[in-house]
């Protein structure tokens, strides 16, 4: 089962470290002066762990229901990341806003593949 989830758990497992990291890690890394630059990194993570999870399962996604019902793991995991933020880190706060970054960046993903899959298997017969 690992095996076969390999690079989902690695991306979990990076969005974890992000998400419990000192808050004054990313103070001094910052290159850019953008406004609301970490809801976009929010919304890409996320997208980014629901790509990766399709493309490991993208044989598994027959019916929509089936990869609506997978999205909900990485909308979890998030939800879960920002109730850890709240409860277990002193310097980072758990928002709101940012859950519903992480689900946006959830739902791109699954409507990209959505999109996308009726053209792969056309290309494929």
């Amino acid at each position: 089962m690992i095996r076969n989830n390999i690079f989902s758990i690695l991306t979990s497992l990076i969005i974890l470290y992000l998400s419990m990291a000192n808050a004054k890690t990313f103070e001094y890394a910052g290159l850019f002066d953008i406004p609301y630059l970490d809801k976009f990194v929010h919304f890409g993570l996320y997208f980014v762990f629901m790509s990766v999870i399709i493309y490991e399962h993208k044989n598994f996604f027959s019916d929509t229901r089936k990869i609506i019902l997978v999205a909900l793991i990485p909308i979890c995991f998030g939800i879960i990341m920002e109730l850890m933020q709240t409860g277990l880190t002193s310097t980072r706060t758990g928002d709101v806003i940012d859950a519903m970054f992480n689900t946006g960046g959830v739902a791109a993903s699954v409507f990209l593949w959505l999109f996308i899959r009726p053209y792969k298997s056309k290309n494929l017969k």
